[in-house]
């Protein structure tokens, strides 16, 4: 019998709370089947069997809260049935799982009489599920060594999926044991990523005769950072709080940052929510608010050389295996060009009054510490034009008999980063601001270019922009990002020679940009009508304030 361990979901969440359970006690299971429904803080999220087999328990009931790296469920994997294991108690914060590590006993050691050091029980973490139907990742940077005493929600070790660069922390305080998986390995869900061993089991010495008993050091005697210098977040940059307590911090629309947590380590409680919505938001929690999500505290290290080029010898051919998100990269690409039919077309658009306006705005967007690009509003023209022609914000579906329009403009941008190109998307463009569209391309290029993307922020793109122009191309033939049915390529801005309207030459700035488009079912003339559209936004910016609502 085997114990289904919650997987760490990310963002610092240490539990959630379980809404709906689709199987029952007894139940045959199939791999990848829908198993339960966990709430986070973020959304609802659909837990997976991670094999075949049969439960024979449920841990956690509905509507109570369950606590990552503990037990879920139980079940029975096909081929061991029949085998009689015995039931495990009902999750515990105080469970442990013994690790092979703590299991094998050293050699010519004597079973008969175990040191205290054989009595210590570590623990194994298992490395969970990222999702996205990832089961592997490579190991890019230890950020500990066997021995180390760690704290809970430290930084360990970094590991590369086909996505982006993912950080997983300490489950609880203790002190390694072992790292199972090299620097440069390949990891795989499910199966042990290191040994600690908690500090509640490590041993102490025996007291002296008369003495006080020694007990190991709490981890509220640990020196952290405080709550008020780090803005209420705990010692390694996170914000603890229960599902609960962020639901209803969501439910109001305000923000963890904001918020002054009372408990351990800065955690937000629900009296530090309901005292905050009493006294009413004060000015420097919204300009906390206001500020990047990427920004890292003082405390907080992150490896410059993460990823690093391989050594090359002179006279030897250097290998590099794709690997993360270049491999998924190279399968996306050929998946495209050789399935969907591209239909190219091509335009210039004069941004001469565009970037006058942006000057003018500037100013005000520094003034909130937001950098103003061009992007924003290619990125919001772009969701105008969608209006018109709702078709490039569309999708197919696996058969190629229907066509889904969307409700929403999620425009994703391409991004150079140090682990490959990702693309990033902006949500609901069709309802932000084009100071608050610029506040998220900086936030998300800052993620990407880090390689610490979320998995939220790549997910749900509808069409894209490649801004191949910021390195100084002026044409490009983008590749369309499937499932999404149109990309656009944005070339450099020149200052070029054109006639005005008497005939005289002028200096404008000329912008050029390449479309691509899924034949199937968008023609040359749908996509020249949006172009069209998209271009009168941009060449008479002052009438996107029309739409404004």
């Amino acid at each position: 019998m085997s114990d289904f361990m919650l997987p760490d979901i990310g963002e610092g969440i240490v539990e959630c709370e379980v809404v709906e359970w689709r199987i029952d006690e007894g139940d045959e299971i199939a791999e990848d089947q829908p198993v339960v429904e966990v709430m986070t803080d973020k959304a609802l999220v659909e837990i997976t069997a991670p094999e075949a087999g049969r439960v024979t328990r449920l841990y956690v009931a509905k509507g109570e809260i369950a606590k990552v790296h503990a037990p879920l469920f139980a079940y029975e994997a096909t081929g061991e049935e029949g085998l009689e294991t015995p039931p495990r108690p009902a999750a515990r914060e105080e469970d442990e799982v013994a690790s092979p590590a703590a299991e094998a006993p050293p050699p010519g050691a004597s079973s008969a009489a175990p040191t205290p050091a054989a009595a210590v029980r570590t623990k194994d973490f298992i490395l969970p599920d990222i999702g996205e139907g990832i089961v592997e990742c490579e190991v890019v940077e230890w950020r500990v060594a066997e021995g180390e005493h760690i704290e809970e929600d430290q930084p360990l070790v970094d590991v590369m999926t086909d996505k982006a660069m993912v950080e997983i922390t300490a489950p609880e305080a203790g002190t390694v044991s072992k790292l199972y998986v090299p620097k440069g390995e390949i990891a795989k869900v499910h199966a042990p990523l290191f040994a600690y061993t908690p500090s509640h089991a490590e041993p102490s010495e025996s007291p002296a005769a008369g003495s006080e008993t020694s007990r190991p050091e709490s981890l509220a005697e640990v020196p952290s950072v405080s709550s008020v210098a780090s803005g209420g977040r705990g010692p390694y940059g996170r914000i603890p709080a229960s599902p609960a307590v962020r639901r209803l911090v969501r439910e109001h629309g305000l923000s963890l940052e904001a918020i002054a947590g009372s408990g351990k380590d800065g955690r937000v409680l629900k009296e530090d929510v309901l005292r905050f919505l009493e006294s009413g938001p004060r000015e420097d929690g919204q300009l906390e608010h206001d500020r990047q999500r990427s920004e890292r505290p003082a405390s907080y290290s992150r490896p410059s050389d993460a990823v690093k080029p391989p050594r090359r010898d002179d006279g030897e051919i250097r290998v590099e295996p794709i690997r993360g998100v270049r491999a998924v990269m190279a399968r996306r690409m050929v998946e495209s060009a050789s399935t969907i039919p591209h239909f190219q077309y091509g335009e210039e658009i004069d941004v001469t009054e565009l970037l006058t306006l942006r000057e003018r705005l500037k100013p005000v967007a520094e003034a909130q510490q937001v950098r103003l690009t061009l992007m924003p509003f290619f990125m919001k023209a772009l969701a105008l034009a969608v209006r018109e022609e709702p078709i490039l914000n569309a999708r197919l579906n696996a058969e190629v008999t229907e066509i889904h329009y969307l409700p929403s403009v999620n425009v994703g941008m391409a991004v150079d980063s140090r682990s490959g190109l990702i693309v990033p998307n902006v949500k609901h463009v069709e309802q932000r601001s084009v100071l608050d569209v610029a506040r998220e391309i900086q936030r998300l290029t800052a993620d990407a270019r880090d390689g610490r993307v979320a998995q939220e922020d790549l997910k749900g793109g509808t069409i894209s922009v490649s801004n191949i122009g910021a390195l100084g191309g002026t044409y490009a033939a983008p590749i369309i990002n499937a499932p999404e049915l149109a990309i656009v390529a944005i070339g450099k801005s020149q200052w070029l020679p054109r006639f005005d309207e008497r005939g005289e030459v002028t200096r404008r700035a000329i912008m050029t940009v390449t479309w691509a488009g899924d034949h199937r079912v968008i023609d040359g003339g749908t996509i020249a009508r949006f172009c069209n559209a998209w271009k009168g936004y941009l060449e008479a910016p002052e009438t996107m304030l029309l739409h404004l609502g």
